[in-house]
């Protein structure tokens, strides 16, 4: 069992200046070998907050999606099992909530090519947006894995924002709106869709990817403009995700017990996570694409942002996707404990005289192993009196506190400001939060919108190329 200790109050201090600034990674962009060529399966970031009187939970997946990558743009799979996990309490990651969340996608109608009379959009049309096939999805609540109930069933999935023709021709757009007004803003027409019973809303489409990042030098060898000298530029500029967003009654979170606001309270403290899961035998076919039979295997998951891609080493990251988080003691503590991302940082020069981590107290030699404070991070012990004793990769929330990373991880609606997560982590993990070494890149390309799903429109595959 790995020891846990109390923050000092002078590790908060900092913890909360750097929460402060700007910068901002994508946390889980195809980082193990085996989800990286399952994209569709793939969660790249989550965040969970209390807004208001509700939790919003926001599930992303598909990383780096290209805007025009048509004729077939993005979309969830139907044959994925996506879900929604809380937790509750300091000592179970048992799921006391479970949202399953299935997609279904209309057959593209055949029409024989040769047959000229036949109508556009009916088969024969090489737009795919103009065959009237789309997706839609239901969402199965169930409480602490059992009684499944269906709260939303043959909800729309907002479509690709392709552009303006596809707006006027295909989806049929009155003159003057916009695709987020049509699709998300408008009661009348948007693809938001309140959960049965009253215990919240739902929605499901594509998303701008909501982080500026240097994605290239981070991953030539932590090479980092701010640290050499150069130009920082934002690799995720441009790129969208698909997103589910969840908005559910504090009360719901909370097991049907009010929250008590202002104040720590480890009974209403959650642990939120993601996962995706496939069929455990797939069968191709000559005339369709595939069955998937047996059990559902989990493929990938994420908790909080960047614990399998900067904690755990490359041979386990798949079995990471794999597996539970309450497991992750037993799994990956070693993991935990030992940073390899402090090794690495060792090899790539950051801890030499000169270096940007020389003034780590104790050096790497100290940072190496023994790191209990990872623990409390991770936990939230020792922040705001909490005493959580079932550790793993959940987003850990406070339903009483305000949120702010790690109490949760917001998006800083009607900004262009995200949570620095990243630093906030990479800080701890290599320097135990004595120095900051930010990637340069300080904003979203986008402002994120002030209301639900609250992350920035997708950007339109017609004007909004990769890097535009």
């Amino acid at each position: 069992m790995m020891k846990r200790m109390t923050w000092t109050s002078a590790a908060l201090a900092a913890l909360t200046i750097l929460g402060t600034a700007g910068t901002a990674m994508a946390s889980s962009h195809a980082e193990a070998p085996g989800i990286g060529e399952d994209p569709r399966a793939d969660n790249t970031d989550l965040y969970a907050w209390v807004e208001g009187g509700n939790l919003v939970i926001l599930a992303n997946y598909i990383p780096l999606e290209e805007p025009a990558a048509g004729p077939n743009f993005h979309k969830f799979s139907d044959d994925v099992l996506y879900e929604i996990h809380i937790a509750r309490g300091p000592n179970s990651l048992n799921d006391a909530l479970t949202y399953q969340i299935r997609f279904k996608s209309t057959a593209y109608p055949y029409v024989d090519p040769a047959n000229l009379a036949a109508p556009v959009g009916g088969g024969k049309e090489f737009f795919s947006q103009l065959s009237g096939a789309t997706q839609t999805y239901s969402v199965t609540k169930l409480v602490d894995g059992k009684n499944p109930t269906v709260v939303v069933n043959d909800a729309p999935v907002a479509p690709p924002n392709v552009g303006p023709r596809t707006n006027e021709l295909a989806y049929q757009i009155p003159p003057g709106k916009t695709y987020e007004q049509y699709f998300v803003d408008e009661s009348g027409t948007s693809v938001v869709r309140n959960l049965n019973g009253g215990e919240g809303r739902v929605f499901a489409g594509p998303r701008d990817d909501g982080f500026g990042v240097d994605l290239g030098a981070i991953f030539d060898l932590a090479g980092l403009e701010t640290v050499l000298g150069g130009t920082p530029y934002d690799n995720v500029s441009g790129y969208n995700v698909h997103t589910i967003a969840l908005e559910i009654p504090l009360s719901v979170a909370n097991g049907g017990t009010a929250v008590v606001p202002g104040t720590a309270n480890d009974n209403q403290t959650i642990g939120v996570w993601a996962s995706a899961s496939r069929r455990k035998t797939r069968i191709l076919r000559k005339k369709e694409s595939a069955d998937g039979f047996g059990p559902w295997v989990q493929v990938s998951r994420l908790g909080l942002p960047l614990i399998n891609e900067a904690v755990i080493g490359i041979q386990d990251k798949d079995k990471y996707n794999r597996t539970h988080p309450k497991d992750d003691v037993a799994n990956f503590g070693a993991y935990i404990l030992n940073p390899v991302i402090v090794r690495d940082a060792e090899f790539a020069g950051f801890y030499n005289a000169g270096g940007p981590l020389a003034a780590c107290p104790g050096g790497p030699a100290a940072l190496k192993t023994n790191r209990t404070d990872v623990i409390d991070v991770i936990s939230l012990n020792g922040m705001f009196g909490h005493n959580i004793t079932a550790i793993g990769d959940v987003l850990r929330v406070d339903l009483g506190l305000p949120s702010a990373f790690p109490n949760g991880r917001k998006v800083n609606k009607g900004t262009n400001k995200e949570e620095d997560v990243t630093d906030v982590e990479l800080s701890l993990l290599l320097c135990k939060l004595a120095a900051n070494v930010p990637d340069g890149v300080d904003t979203n390309d986008a402002t994120f919108k002030s209301a639900f799903p609250y992350l920035a429109p997708p950007w339109e595959g017609s004007t909004r190329g990769k890097g535009e």
